[in-house]
């Protein structure tokens, strides 16, 4: 398609714009015609919003889906989780299934997913001290009546999986292109945030926010938050760890389940999500490991952090948003919401398909008429009957 891609930002990020004018696009007001905005959280609520009465044309795209809160909301995730498994209890798919002590065997690693009930009411004196197998998270209901606070209240991992005695938890990133068909794809450059104080699970340092919380804004002010790596691993050095450590064959498990509780989220939502054709969304998944290496869902960031703490993490996120850019305006072109984006494998960059639901649907009606048909499946029908995506769909 002739023509520049015409774009907009609120977001003033180098390893942003340096990609767009990498492609030779053009940077207009937002009150001038574009084609590509890059935007908070704030404005995209202003650009759906009914009061505002806007209309995106056919050659527009933006970087969140109306209702993104649906799953980067904690109360509105937990919520839309437990559907979720309520639905799936109804049909009697194995994927509900129970232990003996009736906690989900599949669809239990949600930390933010502890049963309340009701919107459980807490004075800001509570707090976490003292609860030190919980975790009080800022996310508030909207529904709070009282004169209290509502708050999500988060099972708190108190094995974490330690390396070098420190806490740690992984930021993955995941960008959905479509949520009716999903399809989604898996980052393969992700990194794990380290803490710079050993941690003890002992009382006298629960306040201790170097030993507990492993943000970068937090860990930043500590005396031992190192400049030059940002406390920060790459998942190709954390996977290599673990391989020399607990085994090749655990480790592709561990990421296996980790693939499997984001692709579950995911479908979570979809049914609620506004799947608008101008719409697509990078995602920053963060999951911390027990030492049992249980990985569980923290929360679901719906703008992860493009600041860059080290010159690595400055190439890491360049490179995020280029193969972003890649798959969603394929060839840098103007885009056209009435072509379906699915860009060939070149194009993907360090992004692999995580999870494409035509394509699980198409393998999963062909592997029933050649079933029917006495017809051997080879090597993947040992997968046809597990819980889990078959491995086409994920990689």
């Amino acid at each position: 398609m002739a023509g520049k891609v015409k774009w907009v930002t609120d977001i003033e990020k180098s390893v942003l714009i340096n990609n767009f004018e990498k492609r030779g696009w053009i940077q207009v007001s937002e009150s001038d015609d574009w084609n590509f905005y890059w935007m908070s959280v704030q404005t995209i609520r202003n650009v759906f919003s009914v009061d505002t009465g806007y209309r995106l044309s056919d050659e527009q795209l933006v970087n969140h889906f109306p209702n993104h809160y649906e799953l980067t909301r904690k109360d509105l995730m937990v919520k839309n989780i437990k559907r979720y498994r309520k639905e799936l209890e109804k049909e009697g798919s194995p994927l509900a299934e129970k232990d003996e002590k009736g906690k989900y065997i599949y669809l239990g690693t949600v930390c933010a997913g502890l049963d309340l009930g009701p919107p459980y009411l807490l004075s800001d004196q509570m707090y976490y001290k003292n609860l030190m197998y919980k975790w009080v998270n800022s996310c508030k209901f909207l529904a709070a009546s009282s004169g209290k606070e509502a708050y999500v209240i988060s099972l708190y991992i108190d094995n974490p999986l330690l390396i070098g005695g420190k806490k740690f938890d992984l930021r993955l990133y995941v960008l959905v292109t479509t949520y009716r068909p999903l399809k989604c794809y898996m980052y393969k450059l992700g990194f794990c945030r380290f803490c710079t104080v050993k941690y003890t699970p002992s009382t006298s340092e629960l306040d201790n926010m170097f030993v507990h919380l492993t943000n970068v804004a937090i860990q930043k002010h500590g005396d031992d938050y190192n400049h030059v790596h940002g406390g920060k691993w790459t998942v190709s050095n954390l996977r290599l760890y673990l391989e020399s450590t607990r085994g090749k064959e655990v480790t592709n498990q561990l990421f296996d389940q980790i693939h499997w509780i984001i692709v579950q989220s995911l479908k979570a939502v979809a049914p609620v999500m506004n799947n608008d054709k101008h719409c697509f969304e990078c995602y920053g998944y963060d999951i911390i490991i027990d030492d049992k290496l249980k990985p569980w869902l923290i929360e679901v960031n719906a703008s992860p952090s493009l600041t860059s703490s080290t010159a690595n993490d400055r190439i890491l996120k360049y490179n995020l948003m280029n193969d972003t850019l890649n798959i969603v305006t394929p060839n840098g072109e103007i885009p056209d919401c009435r072509w379906n984006r699915s860009p060939p494998k070149e194009a993907l960059g360090n992004y692999q398909v995580l999870y494409d639901e035509e394509q699980a649907q198409s393998d999963g009606a062909e592997r029933d008429l050649r079933s029917r048909s006495g017809q051997a499946l080879g090597p993947k029908s040992c997968r046809a009957n597990t819980l889990r995506p078959v491995p086409a769909t994920w990689k």
